[in-house]
């Protein structure tokens, strides 16, 4: 019984998959998940470059733990991010008194969207709530520092938890399956030798290449029309502008199922067993689908993770389809995403073309 016992305690330390699910994988999510975390409820906000921040009001907000003001993104940027409620509010302290600071009188207005009504109470509340502590440890002796006026609510359409979910949940889906799919398909025909058997035939390499993926391809873009297909019809996922919507998201599926497949393609020639192509590819999937806004936004993240996040060709790709289902971007309004996965796509398969193994 002990012998039987050491023999599988062993076995299961040289096992790559064992030890990666079983200490990698919690140690990544605890780590990650503890970012997201806090001592308290994290309210985004931005302040209009046009407002007075020489008061109280700002000073008290900016080192208030539970709001965090977002001061590096474009007035364009930050009027998506109150339409998608990224941003709770947009925030604008404006001096409506001559004098100086202890007569000074202050209007906070703030502009939100229905996407932030959840979170806009709480920030009342903590205006609300620092006006008081600015009136009773500041100025005693006087009353209403800042005026808080009704917030003005843009006339957006609502974003629901469907519009952030589906379209990192496709990106989930092409990236595992072209990761993971290619690199066992490609590393069982090698090793069953019927690459070998392919080449006694007048078809050529590339065409091999080529009609393996294209099958993948095939099935995955059926996944993705099945997939956007049943986010509109049952949970009424955005799609902006029809068809025109839907084409363009199923174009952006194909390019970036066809850089996920590269991956595939490199595991598959380094991989020296079956056990390890899990390990592989969780190393290239893993990372990307807790840090690229599958599941979750990454504003959550502290700044210099969010630097990382970027990098990611899958957070790339999560940005393009986001932007154009609920934003009704066009293809040309996303170069920017497309043009990071082309230079992704040509890096990987250069790379995969030197180490590509035929036997």
């Amino acid at each position: 019984m002990l012998a039987i016992a050491k023999a599988s305690f062993l076995s299961i330390l040289r096992n790559p998959s064992a030890v990666l699910f079983s200490l990698v994988v919690p140690f990544v999510f605890i780590t990650i998940f503890g970012f997201i975390g806090g001592d308290s409820p994290s309210i985004r906000i931005a302040i209009d470059p046009n407002s007075d921040t020489t008061n109280q009001v700002y000073q008290y907000l900016k080192s208030n733990p539970a709001i965090r003001i977002i001061t590096n993104e474009s007035e364009e940027d930050v009027h998506k991010g109150v339409e998608k409620g990224d941003i709770t509010a947009l925030i604008s302290i404006t001096k409506n008194s001559v004098g100086d600071s202890s007569h000074a009188r202050y209007s906070v207005h703030a502009t939100t969207a229905a996407a932030g009504k959840d979170k806009f109470p709480l920030l009342q509340m903590v205006l609300k709530t620092l006006n008081g502590e600015i009136e009773s440890r500041e100025f005693p002796e006087r009353k209403q520092y800042a005026d808080l006026s009704s917030p003005v609510v843009l006339p957006t359409r609502e974003y629901k938890m469907i519009d952030f979910i589906l379209p990192g949940m496709l990106g989930f889906s092409l990236l595992g399956n072209g990761v993971f799919g290619v690199a066992f398909l490609f590393y069982n025909m090698r090793q069953t030798l019927v690459l070998k058997r392919f080449f006694a035939t007048p078809v050529k390499r590339t065409y091999i290449v080529l009609g393996e993926g294209l099958g993948r391809v095939a099935y995955q873009m059926i996944t993705a029309v099945v997939i956007i297909g049943v986010g509109y019809f049952l949970f009424h996922f955005t799609l902006v502008r029809g068809w025109e919507t839907f084409l363009e998201m199923l174009l952006v599926s194909f390019l970036g199922l066809a850089v996920f497949m590269g991956f595939g393609f490199i595991i598959s020639s380094f991989a020296t067993s079956e056990q390890v192509i899990p390990l592989f590819s969780n190393v290239i999937t893993l990372p990307q689908f807790l840090l690229a806004g599958t599941f979750f936004s990454v504003a959550a993240f502290p700044n210099w993770l969010q630097h990382i996040c970027d990098i990611l060709p899958l957070k790339q790709f999560n940005d393009a389809m986001r932007s154009i289902a609920f934003e009704g971007s066009s293809l040309w309004d996303v170069k920017g995403e497309i043009g990071y996965l082309l230079a992704w796509g040509i890096v990987v398969y250069a790379f995969a073309i030197r180490v590509f193994k035929w036997e």
